[in-house]
């Protein structure tokens, strides 16, 4: 009998949130979504990603990540060993003027998220206009979350919503 993993009980976790968000309360747009297993290194990701409907301009791609040493502990089932899954929350928008919207972004993030630590990835296409940037703001989360943090999966998603919505209002202003 097959027993799902950690990473397998939160995958589905944050699936039926974020599809009832856009099947059923039609608040955001799933964009994407991967669900991947690299056989090379036997680990596992999961990603989806979405926008808000009334600004799609800006899209959020939340990922979880499953190495081997994780889901060999959990099958296993190693004394000591602390299984669990890497969160990682990636904010994409366009920016013109880096230093004051990278600032507006940190600040905005750092508001919400304080305690996680955030890097901003600015990239281009050569021969495109040379005054907009792609951003990258991820929230790169410490520890690893197990199903122990299931029930504060509702609660994450509404920081991103929330995340979404300042980012919208603060940059369109």
């Amino acid at each position: 009998m097959f027993d799902p993993t950690i990473f397998d009980n939160l995958k589905v976790a944050f699936e039926n949130q974020l599809y009832d968000l856009d099947n059923i309360d039609g608040r955001i747009r799933i964009t994407g979504r991967t669900d991947r297993m690299e056989m090379s290194v036997m680990s596992r990701e999961f990603s989806i990603r979405f926008a808000l409907c009334e600004n799609p301009a800006i899209s959020v791609e939340i990922r979880l990540e499953a190495g081997l040493a994780d889901l060999a502990a959990e099958i296993l089932e190693m004394k000591g060993d602390q299984p669990g899954c890497l969160l990682r929350i990636r904010f994409d928008l366009m920016v013109s003027h880096v230093e004051a919207e990278c600032g507006l972004i940190e600040h905005t993030l750092k508001g919400i998220w304080p305690e996680v630590p955030l890097v901003q990835t600015l990239s281009r296409v050569y021969g495109e206009d040379p005054n907009s940037y792609k951003n990258e703001a991820e929230l790169r989360f410490r520890r690893k979350i197990d199903e122990e943090q299931m029930e504060d999966i509702p609660e994450l998603i509404s920081h991103v919503l929330l995340t979404l919505d300042k980012l919208g209002n603060h940059l369109s202003a």
